[in-house]
Parts: structure tokens; C-alpha cells; sequence
């Protein structure tokens, strides 16, 4: 006589290979999406930087965002996971040193990485060659560094 169908310990062993697939499965779906948020910032950061260093080459200062012709994300109504403030002035004015020159928000809680955590840069002119350095930091560092590991080196 031909036996059909599974047994009921072999149904049994499929859901905990399942329930174990699951369990390293599910974290790392959810990390994988707090990290695609956050890689919103890495070119955003990038952006700024690359138009400030050709508004510095060419004026031997730092800009304001609307003198250098930087726009963040968001600014033209599409919503973003961060919101981004810094230096704007736009009243054409030009400066030497700027701590608030780039900052991101985060408007949601990216994992362990607490809503409303900062990235910032910071620029600093050198007058005698001409050139603008920045200074990347991260408020709750350890907590979202793992997201954005490569921010630090922005402008390096």
C-alpha cells in the first residue's frame, strides 16, 4: 500500500526551520530599512560639501546655502526622513567659519538610533591656501553611527 502526505513530525520540523529563519530574518529586514532611511544623508551631506568647496575655491569664502545654490531635500515639498537647517543667509553674506553650516534631524526613530538625532557638519575656511575643511559629527554617535558609517569622512 502507497503512504501519501507528510508525517506529523516532519510538518513539526519545517515550522521551527521556519520560526528559526524568521527570527534572524525579521531584525534584519528592519535594519536594513532604518539603514536605507538613513542613507538619505550621506549625499545630501555630499552635495553641500562639493558646492561649498567650489564657492570657496572661487570666492576665498564660505556661502551661505542659497549663495552657494545648495538645496536640501525636501525643500521643493517632497516629504524626507530628516529635516535639514543650516547656514542659508540669504542675504548673499560670506563668512570664514560656520559651526551651524549643515545639520539633519531625524524625524523617526531609525532603529536604535533615537528621533530627532543630528548630523552635522561644520566648515572652517583657511584664507592663506584657499580652501574650506569640514568637521562631520553625529549626536547618539554609537547608536547611529552603524547606519551612516561613512559620514564622518565627508570632506576628506
Amino acid at each position: 500500500m502507497k503512504k501519501q502526505g507528510f508525517t506529523l513530525i516532519e510538518l513539526m520540523v519545517v515550522i521551527v526551520i521556519m520560526g528559526i529563519l524568521a527570527a534572524v530574518a525579521v531584525p534584519k529586514l528592519f535594519g536594513m530599512i532604518a539603514k536605507s532611511k538613513a542613507s538619505e544623508v550621506g549625499p545630501a551631506a555630499g552635495t553641500y560639501v562639493k558646492l561649498q568647496e567650489a564657492y570657496a575655491s572661487e570666492s576665498n569664502a564660505i556661502g551661505g546655502w542659497t549663495l552657494i545654490g545648495y538645496q536640501a531635500p525636501g525643500s521643493s515639498g517632497k516629504t524626507t526622513n530628516f529635516t535639514y537647517t543650516g547656514a542659508v543667509n540669504a542675504n548673499g553674506t560670506t563668512t570664514t567659519s560656520t559651526a551651524d553650516a549643515w545639520k539633519a534631524a531625524a524625524n523617526v526613530a531609525l532603529n536604535d538610533c533615537p528621533s530627532g538625532s543630528t548630523w552635522d557638519i561644520k566648515a572652517n575656511m583657511d584664507a592663506t591656501k584657499g580652501t574650506v575643511s569640514f568637521e562631520a559629527t553625529l549626536g547618539a554617535e554609537s547608536k547611529c553611527l552603524t547606519l551612516t558609517p561613512n559620514f564622518k569622512l565627508i570632506g576628506k
